[in-house]
């Protein structure tokens, strides 16, 4: 998945605007963008939306994030919701693997009781908003076999530090959110996980936005977190691979194929190893995705 969008859940018509903007995957927020008072309200209108979308052959994959562990409120919003059978749900403030297996003892649960096949329902993990989670970052690797991405959150990092922003006057991330970004990465590669890069907030920005994704792209990063439906197309656009991107990869591995036993290979004057075969496999499995 390269796109994921962000929706209220009590969003109404956008819920569907969403769905329609070519996200490969669409978030039903319960958390940040849902005021106290509108929890229940948007829980319903959540499995609603589920059940509605849900049925559909041709849609977006359906996610929800929740409310985190530590506001009480994490039950509540997967009692409304597994019925519904989404995708997957986006953990916030994840903080390590033994946060992961709590949560998914809570979906084990209640995929019982709903008649849901257990497992179905698939975790994305925010691991990195907090400063706990930082350095819990690297115990995800075998926490449950739900989990199917890492990605991050700069916004509840700096609040929890008392920053006054975590970008420079340049919109590149300061010193502590490079770390966090950095972190995310480390975490993702070594639970063998896509990582996923955070939102760009100035969604207007397009041009900044397309730099910013290209050096997530660059950076190793799978797929980035979109908050309104004008930036999709821009992310889906970096993280496809080109024509040409594609050519060179199948050569690498062929070449490969070809000397099973190399170590290091030529092609056109180049020497490409192992490492190069890695990263050719990734990038036609993404292409073929």
């Amino acid at each position: 998945m390269r796109s994921f969008l962000f929706v209220p859940a009590d969003g109404g018509s956008k819920l569907d605007k969403a769905v329609a903007s070519g996200a490969d995957a669409v978030i039903i927020d319960l958390e940040d963008s849902i005021a106290p008072e509108r929890k229940e309200t948007a829980r319903t209108m959540a499995l609603d939306f589920l059940k509605r979308a849900g049925a559909s052959n041709q849609r977006p994959r359906l996610l929800v994030r929740i409310n985190g562990l530590d506001t009480g409120m994490t039950d509540a919003d997967l009692d409304a919701v597994v019925a519904g059978r989404p995708d997957a749900v986006v953990f916030p403030k994840a903080e390590g693997g033994a946060s992961v297996v709590h949560l998914d003892a809570k979906l084990t649960a209640r995929e019982a009781i709903a008649g849901v096949p257990e497992g179905q329902i698939k975790i994305v993990a925010q691991a990195v908003e907090s400063a706990a989670g930082l350095f819990a970052a690297g115990t995800f690797r075998s926490a449950s076999a739900r989990l199917i991405g890492l990605t991050w959150g700069p916004e509840d990092l700096s609040a929890e530090l008392g920053a006054e922003a975590n970008r420079d006057a340049q919109g590149e991330l300061t010193e502590p959110y490079r770390l966090a970004r950095s972190v995310c990465l480390y975490a993702a590669a070594a639970a063998k996980l896509p990582a996923i890069e955070t939102v760009y907030v100035d969604f207007r920005n397009s041009e900044g936005l397309r730099r910013d994704t290209e050096a997530a792209r660059r950076d190793g990063f799978s797929g980035r977190l979109a908050i309104h439906p004008a930036q999709v197309a821009v992310i889906n656009d970096v993280f496809t691979p080109t024509p040409a991107q594609v050519e060179k990869a199948k050569a690498v591995v062929a070449a490969f194929a070809a000397q099973p036993g190399a170590g290091a290979i030529g092609i056109d004057g180049k020497m490409y190893d192992r490492p190069h075969l890695a990263r050719a496999q990734a990038l036609l499995a993404r292409h073929k995705s």
